[in-house]
């Protein structure tokens, strides 16, 4: 995705304010989407400079309630909502929502990114208990005779074709 700088934001916002272009032709020229420039034209009208600037924040599980709180009450859409709380990405007001549905407000709180910090201790498998031939049953030994018969072949066609391979790669170099 492209990032854009203040000035150009600015400059942008301000034509289509002043009605010199509409932000779909202006966008167009810019190679922009007009969805974007309208963004930033309702971010400007409620934040002034400060809604075009880059903002890297966190918001509580308490903020997030509250954002879809009013969502909810004023039947807003997720721009107008990203616009009033200053919200970057309006998209991440209905990842909000999926989770308040899924799981309440205890879900609204961020989850700790990374993973763990301790190394989980390998699960060693139990060792099979070795059973003498004679112990076992017919139908047991001839399982296992069809099981290595079958691997038995699957290492002979994989053979087959590494040969295979290698002979085509010396024919295209010679």
């Amino acid at each position: 995705m492209t990032k854009y700088d203040e000035r150009f934001k600015r400059k942008l916002v301000e034509q289509c304010l002043s009605g010199t272009a509409g932000p779909k032709s202006l966008a167009r020229t810019h190679g922009l989407s007009h969805s974007q420039l309208r963004r930033w034209v309702a971010a400007y009208r409620s934040h002034g400079a400060a809604g075009l600037r880059k903002k890297f924040s966190h918001y509580d599980a308490e903020f997030r309630y509250a954002v879809l709180q009013r969502l909810w009450r004023d039947e807003l859409s997720y721009t107008q909502v990203a616009a009033l709380f200053d919200i970057r990405s309006p998209g991440s007001i209905g990842v909000w929502e999926r989770r308040y549905h899924a799981g309440g407000v205890d879900a609204l709180a961020s989850k700790p990114r990374g993973g763990s910090r301790k190394m989980a201790a390998p699960i060693s498998p139990e060792p099979a208990i070795p059973v003498d031939d004679a112990q076992r049953s017919r139908e047991e030994l001839l399982a296992e005779l069809e099981y290595l018969r079958a691997e038995n072949d699957y290492l002979k066609k994989l053979d087959a074709l590494i040969q295979a391979k290698k002979l085509v790669a010396q024919k295209k170099r010679g």
